[in-house]
């Protein structure tokens, strides 16, 4: 199911922060259960405090109401989120392809674990570039880097 009723717009720090962050707390718990709740709290003062304000963040709304993001670092897809209720609509797809329309080319990493968003991304055409056995924390959870062009 596709849901043609989806406009993006840039990020509004004054207005989109705390419902992004929101979309972030929930996806996340969803699709890194293996972190925990406790690391992911701790995460999220900085993903309010740090990554937002510090990417170039692109909201995904649908009806006026804020849905998704991507938060990107240059052509580095710095984390793509959509809330939980609204997956599976087409909407991480128009982020992703904005995206690449303005960059040319995307990068990302995304844990193994997560194997739903490995294959979304390998069904829009990302290749593996590399692979490492920890995270940016030096946690034990494999990540895989993943690269597309225009």
């Amino acid at each position: 199911m596709e849901n043609n009723d989806v406009s993006i717009r840039p990020f509004d720090g004054a207005t989109d922060t705390e419902k992004l962050s929101d979309i972030w707390f929930a996806a996340s718990l969803k699709a890194h259960p293996f972190i925990g709740e406790p690391k992911l709290v701790e995460q999220r003062k900085l993903i309010e405090e740090t990554y937002l304000p510090k990417s170039e963040t692109w909201v995904a709304c649908c009806g006026g109401d804020e849905v998704g993001f991507i938060s990107l670092l240059g052509n580095f897809v710095g984390g793509i989120f959509i809330a939980p209720d609204r997956q599976g609509l087409g909407i991480g797809r128009k982020l992703i392809a904005h995206a690449l329309a303005l960059k040319g080319e995307l990068s990302l990493e995304v844990y193994t674990a997560n194997e739903q968003a490995v294959r979304f991304y390998r069904t829009l055409g990302f290749t593996k570039v590399s692979r490492r056995d920890v995270d940016d924390s030096g946690d034990p959870y494999p990540n895989v880097a993943l690269h597309l062009r225009a």
